[in-house]
């Protein structure tokens, strides 16, 4: 991957979301649709993007019994995603049915543990141990399972791609001066979750409310 840069571009009206991308879309290599763009815009939204030829991230974190999540996989073939998230959580059996029901070429990837959440949080969910601990249970039960990689923190990335060598591992948020903003907790910059074996950098924030994206884009693609 030449440019491991997903802009997360989860804005509510569809043609500030395209004015964006279109201003940024030579510094990125893709583009992450979540689901508050896919609520607001359903296929169509998808579709408009898609049509901008750029690479497409559809990330529904998809979270069922497993009939239900490969019964989710078949219906967005039709959308030609490169990459597809589910919860890690779910289980080995809904990830190996996710994995069979994606499109040929789709990854599929697992998330761990989100990025907003740390050790407190999991401990007030009933879990035991730490931050790391969980990552790596579920980044090994995403492998039993067939998947291509995961989702996980900046944090953890560098342990996870050395028992995993071979996994695609995208990571979140992301922050060029690598300090915890907003709801986002455990973070690094770009530079070092590329260097600890990320294989796509997700960034909104510090491109899509930058003063101007088009610099900021540029920028954070200088460093890596």
């Amino acid at each position: 991957m030449s440019n491991p840069i997903y802009l997360a571009l989860d804005l509510p009206q569809i043609e500030p979301a395209k004015a964006l991308l279109n201003k940024v879309k030579s510094h990125i290599g893709g583009v992450k649709l979540g689901m508050e763009f896919f609520y607001h815009h359903g296929y169509h939204g998808v579709h408009e993007i898609a049509h901008m030829g750029i690479p497409i991230f559809l990330d529904l974190k998809l979270h069922d019994i497993p009939n239900t999540v490969a019964g989710a996989m078949q219906a967005i073939h039709v959308l030609e995603p490169a990459i597809v998230t589910v919860h890690a959580s779910g289980g080995r059996a809904m990830m190996e049915d996710a994995k069979a029901a994606a499109a040929e070429g789709c990854k599929v990837v697992a998330v761990t543990m989100l990025t907003s959440l740390d050790e407190r949080d999991l401990v007030r969910t009933g879990v035991s141990g730490s931050a790391h601990d969980q990552v790596m249970r579920l980044a090994d039960l995403a492998q039993e399972a067939g998947l291509d990689g995961v989702v996980c923190s900046g944090q953890e990335v560098g342990a996870v791609h050395k028992r995993w060598k071979d996994g695609f591992f995208v990571v979140p948020g992301l922050r060029p001066g690598g300090k915890a903003s907003a709801d986002q907790k455990r973070v690094v910059t770009p530079r070092q979750a590329r260097d600890d074996g990320a294989s796509v950098l997700v960034i909104g924030r510090p491109i899509s409310r930058a003063d101007d994206p088009l610099e900021a884009a540029r920028a954070i693609e200088a460093t890596l």
